[in-house]
């Protein structure tokens, strides 16, 4: 579990950072939307506000007609539209006129009242026979030479007008149309998109418009407004909002814009950020959508949510490095603790050693004194032998000291064993095997018996004179989770050997080294040209 701890605190720590850098990401989209919305709001208010201030004035021409009963000349109402001061406080409005209420077939009655009022003829149009009621205009102002044909234009022939006509005829309430182009069927040279307001007339010489049967100055007041004035106007005043604003009449449709703002949206939040304004404008629906443009600025930065997360991700790897940091210094501590207590122990096991092999280095040294001693005839001889046979195991233990793993060369003991009993040099040719480490045990006995060999090689055959005479060689034989050495010492030359009729004691130092030592075996077979000896010893993995 430890060691799983530096991840653990890694993963916990790196999604408790991208948790709240997540959060401050939503926290910052949710601060840009809000401040939006009340970009919208703002936007919304104005454009409100300013058709409030337009349809106001339609509600003080109503109460002009009013006051005089509906009794207004030509020169009157030209002087009240240019008191308004149209041009300077209300931009946006083509005009305002009158809706004179007929039944089709009563034209001619309206057409007089139209010469009388204009000093011109003004034929009502289009011609029509399949609407009930006619609604030309009489009184339109400002009524410049630009646009004398609109006079006599019947209203209600056109769908859009009709339908806003129809529900004025209903109640005493404003009605706004749908999308009409101004100047449309008036033979005006350019047109624009907007819309119209329609109220009726209540006075007190108006018949009921729905059961009237004769002209009179039963009607309705208008006002025209372009659609882009307007808006522009409304949403122009300072400080200029960041926003794209589309005005659509009813559901947002192309066929159904209002209006457009020219500012484009910002490409990077315009699709996140979409403002959606349901209105009401004189019993008419409206879809307003707001987007930002470049200049709309965030409430704060977006890269606050990256460089907490970064910060956090940094976080969680420090804590993951200071937590694996202390993860090994606490390995390194128990490793240490562990070493010293295994030192301690392997030096108590070096101890135990040291004083198990001095022991059994003194008793076998006591025990070849005491043979020694028992074959020897005078000091002399006793020294001799007691000496040669002390360096043999000299020279074996030096070959174990120097060895970092305690292992002996079975090619270097033998020259090393035959070096000191000929003296000389060793001739090539007269070694030959493979390579075979023996461990401490084996090392001292084969010392041993090679020393008493090489001696009695020495003293009895041809080996004391010639070196030459001599072969040694061995092989490592193989079986299933077994290896034995098998050991050929061979001596030749014209001195005949026979076997000796006495045992000495380094026939049986040798048999006891080979036999009870290393668990082997060892024959010998005395021929008319020397001797060959054979040794077999199991050795271990």
């Amino acid at each position: 579990m430890k060691k799983l701890f530096p991840i653990v605190a890694f993963i916990a720590v790196a999604l408790i950072s991208l948790t709240m850098a997540g959060f401050a990401y939503f926290a910052t989209q949710e601060a840009a939307r809000i401040k939006f919305e009340g970009t919208a709001d703002d936007a919304l208010n104005r454009i409100e506000s300013r058709i409030d201030l337009h349809l106001s004035l339609l509600r003080s021409t109503r109460a002009l007609f009013d006051a005089r009963n509906g009794d207004i000349t030509r020169g009157e109402f030209k002087a009240f539209f240019t008191a308004l001061d149209i041009n300077d406080n209300f931009a946006g409005l083509r005009g305002i006129g009158f809706l004179r209420l007929a039944k089709t077939g009563d034209e001619a009655a309206v057409e007089r009242d139209i010469l009388h009022d204009h000093g011109s003829p003004h034929p009502i149009y289009p011609a029509t026979t399949q609407q009930l009621w006619r609604t030309p205009i009489v009184l339109f102002e400002p009524l410049d030479t630009s646009n004398q044909s609109i006079i006599g234009y019947d209203m209600f022939s056109e769908p859009a007008r009709r339908a806003a006509i129809e529900k004025a005829m209903a109640d005493d309430q404003q009605h706004a149309s749908g999308l009409v182009q101004l100047g449309q069927g008036t033979g005006a040279a350019q047109t624009y998109p907007g819309f119209l307001v329609f109220v009726r007339l209540n006075v007190e010489t108006a018949p009921d418009v729905i059961n009237a049967s004769r002209s009179s100055t039963a009607g309705f007041l208008y006002a025209a407004f372009r659609a882009h004035d307007l808006f522009q106007v409304a949403l122009s005043k300072a400080p200029l909002l960041p926003v794209n604003i589309e005005v659509y009449d009813g559901k947002p449709n192309a066929d159904n814009l209002l209006f457009r703002s020219e500012a484009p949206p910002a490409e990077s939040l315009g699709a996140k950020l979409v403002a959606r304004r349901d209105i009401v404008v004189a019993g008419r629906p409206w879809t307003v959508l707001f987007r930002p443009t470049s200049a709309f600025s965030l409430p704060s930065s977006r890269a606050i949510p990256v460089m907490l997360g970064l910060f956090g991700l940094l976080l969680a790897g420090a804590i993951a490095l200071v937590a694996r940091y202390q993860e090994r210094a606490y390995e390194a501590k128990s490793l240490l603790h562990e070493a010293t207590e295994k030192s301690l122990l392997e030096k108590d096991l070096i101890l135990q050693e040291m004083k198990h092999r001095i022991k059994n280095s003194i008793t076998r040294v006591l025990a070849i004194a005491r043979q020694t001693a028992s074959h020897a005839t005078d000091v002399k001889e006793f020294s001799a032998s007691f000496s040669a046979r002390l360096q043999a195991m000299a020279a074996s233990q030096d070959m174990l000291t120097r060895s970092r793993w305690q292992k002996a060369d079975l090619g270097d003991l033998l020259r090393i064993e035959l070096g000191q009993v000929f003296g000389k040099e060793l001739p090539d040719g007269i070694l030959s095997g493979p390579e075979v480490l023996l461990d401490e045990t084996t090392t001292q006995a084969l010392g041993l018996t090679f020393h008493e060999l090489a001696t009695n090689a020495l003293k009895y055959g041809e080996a004391g004179s010639s070196v030459g005479a001599l072969k040694v060689d061995w092989t490592v034989e193989r079986r299933v989770g077994e290896r034995t050495l098998v050991l050929n010492w061979r001596e030749t030359g014209h001195k005949e050997l026979e076997a000796p009729t006495k045992t000495g004691f380094g026939t049986r130092l040798i048999d006891l080294n080979v036999t009870r030592e290393l668990r082997g075996t060892i024959s010998r077979d005395f021929q008319a040209d020397g001797l060959k000896v054979e040794i077999r010893i199991p050795l271990t993995a």
